[in-house]
């Protein structure tokens, strides 16, 4: 591939034309390899479409197993749609690199300039198009902060497709209203663990007081979905169809500091599930993996939910009632459940496969976790230097992003810095209430917290 290539799917407008699938060049790269299959829970054999078929819509399964095609064009209608918001602003942080006295050059791809407020809307419309076009009546999904659940709810009410949210109760109670946006786009939204579902009864009679996770949220909607009639489950993040949708971040990013003649030292992206990272870094992991220049990248977690720094890269369900297919992923065991007074997402117990099999083979440089306290330090100087709200998500790559510029005035060195702005806090007022009066805690699991949720990663004779 020549380094220009990808600029053949881009528009006079600058908007991508096609989305990347970074696992076809995954595969060619010299010292790194596919990620290894999902596996069907009954059998223990590698997923087909026909496999995935009742859980997802068809197009999407296509999508999730496509190892060959390196680009993927996108539906005219889908484009017409991101033409509402898109290309989203590249930003310079000068008024921060004021602030912090260094001479490193701070950028940022800015993600919450549309209603839902974040990224999730690219992967939110296209699985709205993709459901419309197979003839579907409705879907379900999960959602944790609510950021993906407010998306889908858009992308639902755009193509008239029912939608049944169910969302993690601890985000349920301390966001009401992003459930209220949700209800405005005419989606259901009931907190998970809930009564409605065979699963949530089984997690309410072990646990009665428990907050939730998503990866309950999970396997309610799977099996609200399964059993609905003219209904699939649609998610926001981790599987490879969602880092697909989400590389357009990144094909506008690399696109837009060509012209300004910039190229990132460094690129920094919050990580839960993996869509925002995977679909910022994607083109310029692209060329790390032809062997050309590429930046340093950090994936920033939650030390709340430290799947990269301290799971384990091992085959796991991706939810809590085990009933989903399995991936081998970076992971702290389906039955963890992360501190309910965790303000923002970033709550899923497992990483991408792909992010995770890149990190494995050492493409994706460094995984950092951060705590919550330190996170809204920074949101609070990013907010208040360069004049938007961003939300705590995202600002665990705002944390990190400043201590790399701190590290440049310190060395004197002059490197480039990108870094992922996935959306707006302006529904986590709550949590810079918090934050601003003193009462927000951090509540990082101890090996003990660990080790229980390790024990629920299934034992597998002989698959690796």
């Amino acid at each position: 591939m020549k380094e220009t290539d990808y600029k053949t799917y881009i528009d006079e407008d600058e908007l991508p034309q096609a989305y990347y699938n970074v696992r076809a060049d995954m595969i060619t790269a010299a010292g790194g390899h596919d990620h290894a299959p999902i596996l069907h829970p009954g059998t223990l054999q590698a997923v087909s479409v026909a496999d995935m078929e009742p859980i997802f819509c068809t197009e999407l399964a296509k999508q999730e197993l496509n190892t060959k095609d390196r680009f993927i064009d996108i539906p005219g209608e889908l484009i017409d749609f991101y033409r509402m918001y898109r290309p989203s602003p590249l930003v310079r942080a000068r008024f921060l690199e004021r602030l912090l006295k260094t001479p490193a050059r701070i950028y940022y791809k800015y993600e919450g300039n549309n209603t839902s407020g974040s990224h999730k809307l690219n992967s939110a419309i296209a699985q709205g198009y993709y459901a419309k076009e197979q003839g579907l009546r409705g879907l379900t999904t999960e959602t944790g902060a609510g950021q993906w659940g407010t998306a889908m709810a858009m992308a639902a009410a755009y193509f008239e497709l029912e939608l049944e949210v169910f969302m993690v109760k601890v985000s349920y109670e301390q966001k009401p209203h992003r459930k209220t946006i949700m209800q405005t786009f005419g989606a259901s939204v009931v907190p998970s663990p809930s009564n409605t579902t065979e699963v949530g009864r089984k997690m309410l009679d072990e646990f009665p007081d428990s907050s939730g996770s998503l990866g309950t949220a999970i396997s309610e909607a799977v099996e609200r979905a399964l059993s609905t009639e003219g209904y699939r489950y649609v998610l926001g993040s981790v599987l490879n169809q969602v880092l697909l949708h989400q590389s357009i971040i990144g094909l506008e990013t690399k696109i837009a500091m060509e012209k300004i003649d910039e190229y990132p030292d460094i690129v920094i992206g919050c990580a839960g599930g993996g869509s925002n990272l995977g679909g910022l870094m994607a083109p310029f992991i692209e060329d790390r993996l032809a062997g050309r220049q590429s930046p340093y990248f950090i994936a920033v977690e939650s030390a709340s939910c430290p799947s990269l720094t301290r799971g384990r890269f091992a085959y796991d369900f991706c939810d809590t009632g085990q009933v989903t297919p399995l991936a081998k992923m970076y992971t702290l065991g389906s039955g963890f459940i992360p501190s309910a007074n965790h303000a923002g997402g970033l709550r899923y117990h497992g990483m991408s496969p792909i992010l995770s099999q890149l990190y494995h083979d050492g493409f994706l440089d460094e995984a950092r976790a951060v705590d919550q306290i330190s996170v809204f330090d920074a949101a609070l100087q990013f907010a208040r230097t360069e004049g938007t709200l961003p939300a705590p998500e995202s600002s665990h790559a705002i944390r990190v992003a400043i201590d790399e510029a701190i590290k440049c005035r310190e060395s004197g060195e002059e490197k480039v810095i990108l870094f992922g702005c996935t959306g707006n806090g302006y529904f986590d007022l709550t949590a810079f209430e918090q934050y601003l009066n003193g009462t927000m805690t951090d509540s990082i699991p101890t090996d003990e917290d660990l080790a229980r949720g390790f024990a629920s990663i299934p034992s597998l004779e002989g698959i690796q």
